[in-house]
C-alpha cells in the first residue's frame, strides 16, 4: 500500500459522527450535536471528526460546520466517500 505524509495535524483521537443523525435510531436535536462538537473541540481539544455522506447526505458536515465561523480556518474531517456491497 502506497503511503503518503500529509502536512496536517489532528488530534490523537477523534469524535465519530454516525450516531448524529442516522445508525442508532431518530437522528439527534441539531442544538444537541453542535453543542456536543463544541464541547468536544473547546473543552477535550479534539480538531478530528468522522463523517460519511451516507450519514445525511451531507448532515454531519453540516453539523461539523457550525463549529467553524467564518474566517476562522478549516476543521479537519475525515468523509467517506465509497460504499462497497460486498455481498455482490
Amino acid at each position: 500500500m502506497e503511503q503518503r505524509t500529509l502536512d496536517l495535524q489532528v488530534s490523537a483521537l477523534g469524535l465519530g459522527c454516525m450516531g448524529m443523525s442516522h445508525g442508532y435510531g431518530d437522528a439527534r436535536d441539531k442544538k444537541e450535536m453542535v453543542e456536543l462538537i463544541r464541547r468536544t473541540h473547546d473543552e477535550l481539544g479534539v480538531t478530528f471528526f468522522d463523517t460519511a455522506e451516507c450519514y445525511g447526505p451531507y448532515t454531519n458536515e453540516e453539523l461539523v460546520g457550525e463549529l467553524r465561523s467564518p474566517g476562522t480556518g478549516t476543521m479537519p474531517t475525515a468523509r467517506r466517500i465509497l460504499t462497497v456491497d460486498i455481498e455482490k
